[in-house]
């Protein structure tokens, strides 16, 4: 019931994500969400956030910025980055994620996206079949919609977990031929 939600992968941060892997698996485009994935809500580019992006870009990555923001905090953002940007991109609506591939000239089977809430973000992405990661959020203080959103995710990342569980055990119990047992101590 929840599997469209599921992420492909969970990361704790952005700059966690193995972004060389990627480009050796024949990654070019990569897209992400601004708040509280790469920096907190309002806040404009970090350090952080531009050394990822010159990273990227030598990498050979092309990048996009898609948020469901409005053009000023987007392009405030995107000042000292300099990459493609989407705006008002009304995520998990394809047509934002469509148009930025198109900026970047990528296609879905060679883009990845990054971004921190399930329901906008993930489902999204999953929707047009791009790769994606979800990142633990940079700041637990948020707007109120997005607080009972989260409320909802947690349910959601809860069956998730239980799922990727369940899967883990199946391919070490096929790799070891071995039934599992419970130890009592």
């Amino acid at each position: 019931m929840f599997e469209r939600f599921f992420p492909d992968a969970t990361v704790t941060s952005t700059y966690d994500i193995d972004y060389e892997r990627l480009y050796r698996e024949g990654y070019r485009g990569i897209l992400f969400d601004i708040d509280n994935t790469l920096v907190e809500h309002g806040r404009e580019a970090s350090q952080m956030a531009k050394e990822l992006f010159a990273r990227l870009k030598k990498i050979g990555f092309e990048c996009c910025l898609i948020s469901n923001n409005k053009k000023k905090r987007v392009h405030s953002f995107n000042e000292t980055i300099g990459v493609h940007s989407v705006f008002n991109a009304h995520k998990p609506a394809k047509k934002g994620y469509y148009y930025a591939m198109e900026l970047m000239d990528t296609r879905p089977e060679n883009t990845v996206f990054v971004g921190d809430q399930l329901f906008t973000d993930i489902f999204g992405a999953k929707r047009i079949g791009l790769k994606n990661y979800l990142v633990k959020p940079i700041n637990a203080k948020e707007e109120i919609q997005i607080v009972l959103k989260r409320r909802l995710e947690r349910i959601v990342l809860k069956e998730y977990m239980k799922k990727r569980e369940e899967k883990r055990r199946k391919r070490w119990k096929r790799k070891s031929g071995k039934k599992y047992f419970r130890v009592n101590r």
